[in-house]
Parts: C-alpha cells; sequence; structure tokens
C-alpha cells in the first residue's frame, strides 16, 4: 500500500510539472508562420481574437482556447502538411508580455517562444546603466519569480525555456531599489493591469 501511495505521489508531481510549464496563447498573443518553400503567401504573424480564434490562411479557423501551444502547433503543422508535400515550416508563438523598470523603452511588446532572453531586453531598447541585472523579476499574477539571468544568459536560453507566458512583467529593477522591492510588486501588476484594460477596451 505504502509504495502505491508513492507512485501516485510521484505521478502527480510529475502532472503538476508538465502543466506548470505548459504555455497557453491568450486573446491579444499571435501565431509567427513560416515557410521556407513555399511561394504563397502565408509566413507572417497572425494574431488571436477575443473569442479565442484565429484565422490562419489556406487552413482556417483553429480555436486556442485552453489549449497548449504545443497542441495548437501541432494541428497547424498537421494541416498545412496536408495540403503541402512535406512543407519546411515553422511555428512560433508570440507572446504578449510587458517590460518595466530600468529599460530605454519600457511598454508591451510580442515576444517570440524562441527569443533569447538577451533579445527580449533588446526589444525594450536594452537596459540602462543603472540596471540591476542581478535582481531581474517575472511578475505573474501578482506573484514575482526570481529569474537566474545569469544562467539563462550563458546557456542561451529562449523564452519557452525558462518558461515565459502571456501576460508575464518583466521587471528591471534599479541597483537602489532591490533592498526595497517587497511591496512595489503589487503596485507594478495593478498599474500594469490597469493599462492593459485601457489598451484593450479603449484603443483601436
Amino acid at each position: 500500500m505504502k509504495n502505491i501511495l508513492l507512485i501516485l505521489s510521484a505521478i502527480l508531481v510529475i502532472f503538476i510539472s508538465l502543466n506548470s510549464n505548459a504555455q497557453e496563447l491568450s486573446p491579444g498573443d499571435g501565431i509567427r508562420i513560416s515557410f521556407l518553400d513555399i511561394e504563397d503567401v502565408i509566413t507572417g504573424d497572425y494574431y488571436i481574437q477575443p473569442n479565442g480564434l484565429i484565422n490562419l490562411p489556406q487552413i482556417g479557423i483553429i480555436n486556442t482556447n485552453n489549449t497548449d501551444f504545443k497542441e495548437i502547433k501541432s494541428t497547424i503543422e498537421f494541416r498545412y502538411d496536408s495540403l503541402y508535400k512535406d512543407p519546411h515550416i515553422s511555428v512560433n508563438a508570440l507572446f504578449r508580455i510587458n517590460i518595466l523598470g530600468e529599460v530605454t523603452n519600457p511598454g508591451f511588446y510580442y515576444v517570440s517562444d524562441s527569443e533569447k532572453f538577451t533579445a527580449i531586453l533588446a526589444f525594450a531598447g536594452g537596459t540602462r546603466e543603472d540596471a540591476d541585472l542581478g535582481n531581474i523579476k517575472l511578475i505573474r499574477n501578482f506573484e514575482s519569480i526570481e529569474l537566474d539571468v545569469e544562467t539563462i544568459v550563458q546557456e542561451g536560453s529562449t523564452a519557452m525555456d525558462f518558461g515565459l507566458q502571456s501576460g508575464d512583467q518583466v521587471f528591471v529593477p534599479r541597483t537602489w531599489w532591490t533592498d526595497n522591492s517587497g511591496w512595489v510588486t503589487i503596485a507594478i501588476s495593478a498599474a500594469a493591469l490597469i493599462i492593459t484594460t485601457y489598451a484593450v477596451f479603449f484603443q483601436d
């Protein structure tokens, strides 16, 4: 009986681990399609509508609601494979994230799941001189997640590798802010939520 409980516990841990790394797309996120050997005008970036549907050339509508990106990618590749003979296709997620703090141009950016961390910071114009690169944080659902930036950069990890998700906020603190950052996480998340709401409902 004890062995059975241990096995069930191990299975549960694996299940939770797999789901914690699952990457789902949200309305406003996108998918980047790249063909290397097809002349049709298909290569490009396509965005998910508020209802969770995305319309792709030649293969029509795909429902992304409550679906892991790996499954979405597999569906897209299967449909295009049924139209073209052995197509050389690349399918990447485009996550809409917010880059805040000590960067040149803070704001919202679409980041491919294949982007490396240095490239993600480059989207915002790079970091400023007083940026504390050793304490960059990932803020998700009002919770702060520590990032081992040095290891991520050294290993060349991509956004998918270190688990970037739609709606994440990358916060680059100042060197003097690090010791007083406990209270700032909620404030940053609340401000980003207000900005996101405005961008979605009040801008064309």
